[in-house]
């Protein structure tokens, strides 16, 4: 690492960027549901479309944006994207303004916010790599963690507070408006960036759709790994909805209650962020990944002994502290080791494909827990999540990842530069 872990100008311009556009998402924290409900009076499957098909519906219509990003300078791409969603998410004031929201404009505008932040994503992870040297990743993706965590503990009670004073959508313009100065942030970092060659052929053929895939599942080390990352997100996010009906419903717990109960523990993911890279160097990548990513594990199913009261509260604050402090360390770890597995005219193709990937499985795990709440009780489906939860680590990479060595380019296609992660 470089002397006091300076990464440059670029680099700062690019952390304000994410720590802008996070604060504004986590300022919106909820925004969508709340409209739905108070503005619009959707009922229950209405509201779980808004998460659900929305996000599915955003992941496919991505698909075939990794491999057009893949060949394209990556700033642009990002200030594009960045742009799109500033004017997606401006429409809904526009129309509430006029008193002419509608429920389909808000899943629509849920669509095309979820694939531009897939495509944003696999952009940023290709820009990332252009932008730094290979030892320095770990050092960065360790702040954009701590960053994350951060506006995590912050931005739901600023943004609670901000829809209380000027109603409910307040927090939607605040977001907007987050991505508009991360387009600006981004296009500060200046510098030059060169123009990765392309295919011969102008059209972009079916099969290139699937090269992302293909190049994970080729991957000894990579293949496993996104198979742990997609069923341990999904299985997670899949009980979140059922935890709150099961505290703010059956066990009585005030919405304050509910909202100390995951934002107090947010704290831990600031602290493993911030102890990824000391780890790193004492025990080695490889040994941090399969051990946070193990341990991180082991906390989901005390959920399922959840019960009223103090003890209670106490009980998913603790649970919490763990899954996050463990998560804070493992993430910055795992998407630097992806980063370096991951050759840099793949990079963002692998990422979209990874993306896409986590979408949907934690789209369709939440809609199958959904059910399984319903047949089984909240309690019994968040136990039953937790146990497979305890399976996850049997996909972590069993053995440490060779150096991966720059491929050739393939026929047709040049290699497209450095790319970031």
């Amino acid at each position: 690492m470089r002397s006091g872990h300076r990464l440059g100008r670029q680099f700062g311009w690019l952390w304000g960027a994410y720590g802008t556009s996070a604060l504004g998402t986590w300022l919106a924290f909820g925004a969508f549901p709340l409209i739905a409900v108070r503005v619009l009076h959707a009922g229950p499957a209405e509201v779980a479309a808004l998460s659900s098909v929305g996000a599915a519906v955003g992941a496919a219509v991505a698909v075939p944006l990794g491999p057009w990003v893949e060949f394209r300078r990556k700033r642009p791409v990002l200030i594009a994207m960045d742009l799109v969603r500033f004017a997606a998410l401006l429409t809904i004031p526009a129309a509430f303004a006029r008193g002419v929201l509608t429920f389909l404009q808000l899943l629509l505008v849920s669509v095309v916010v979820a694939a531009a932040d897939i495509t944003f994503r696999a952009a940023s992870g290709a820009y990332l790599k252009t932008l730094l040297p290979a030892e320095d990743l770990l050092v960065a993706n360790a702040r954009f963690e701590s960053t994350a965590w951060t506006t995590t503990i912050i931005g739901p009670p600023l943004g609670g507070a901000a829809i209380g004073l000027l109603g409910p959508v307040a927090t939607v313009v605040a977001d907007a408006l987050s991505y508009l100065l991360s387009a600006l942030g981004i296009r500060a970092t200046g510098g030059h960036e060169p123009r990765p060659e392309r295919r011969e052929a102008a059209r972009m053929r079916a099969r290139d759709l699937l090269d992302g895939w293909r190049y994970i599942l080729a991957d000894s080390t990579l293949r496993p790994l996104f198979f742990n990352t997609a069923l341990f997100n999904g299985l997670v996010m899949a009980t979140q909805p059922l935890l709150a009906v099961l505290m703010l419903g059956r066990l009585g717990f005030a919405p304050w209650q509910y909202g100390l109960a995951f934002a107090a523990p947010s704290i831990g993911g600031l602290l493993g962020s911030r102890l990824a890279r000391p780890l790193v160097i004492r025990f080695g990548q490889h040994q941090v990944l399969v051990a946070a990513g193990a341990l991180r594990a082991l906390w989901p199913v005390g959920l399922a002994f959840l019960g009223p009261g103090t003890g209670g509260l106490l009980l998913v604050i603790g649970v919490e502290l763990g899954l996050i402090f463990c998560c804070g360390v493992f993430n910055p770890v795992y998407t630097t080791y992806r980063l370096e597995r991951t050759a840099t005219d793949r990079v963002a193709r692998t990422l979209s494909a990874w993306a896409v990937t986590t979408k949907t499985s934690t789209a369709l795990l939440t809609a199958v827990w959904g059910v399984l709440g319903g047949l089984l009780g909240p309690r019994t489906a968040i136990g039953l999540a937790g146990v497979l939860l305890l399976a996850t680590p049997l996909l972590l990479p069993r053995r440490a990842a060779t150096h991966l060595s720059e491929p050739e380019p393939e026929p047709n296609c040049a290699a497209a530069g450095r790319g970031e992660g």
